[in-house]
């Protein structure tokens, strides 16, 4: 059974940095695509940065220079560093996982695998 269990989470002052980890267990082998997605009160699902399993990465605009995806295959986990934290990021993150590197890495109907999410709350 496949498990993503995401941490790191937390109040950082505007300006500051986070990083999110994610450990995922029950995959056969290291040949997934993983991602992080936010939601806000109120608004869709957003995918924030994904890396299929050719090591690819893939961010949205609004992070793009600010945040890092990366993934540390012999510990199974994915991380994400934040810097330069904005309100607008404030958000509970979801780590997502598929075996098949999706046509649309951040697209969040394309990833069968869920983490139940870690707060992320950004102050100015």
């Amino acid at each position: 059974q496949v498990q993503l269990v995401e941490s790191g989470g937390g109040s950082v002052l505007a300006g500051g940095s986070l990083r999110l980890s994610c450990t995922a267990s029950g995959f056969a082998d290291n040949t997934y695509c993983m991602a992080w997605f936010r939601q806000a009160p109120g608004k869709e699902r957003e995918g924030v940065a994904a890396i299929d399993s050719d090591g690819g990465t893939y961010y949205v605009d609004s992070v793009r220079g600010r945040f890092t995806i990366s993934k540390d295959n012999a510990k199974d986990t994915l991380y994400l560093q934040m810097y330069s934290l904005k309100p607008d990021d404030t958000a509970m993150y979801y780590c997502a996982a598929d075996p098949i590197n999706p046509m649309k890495p951040l697209g969040h109907k394309e990833y069968t695998y869920w983490g139940q999410g870690t707060q992320v709350t950004v102050s100015s």
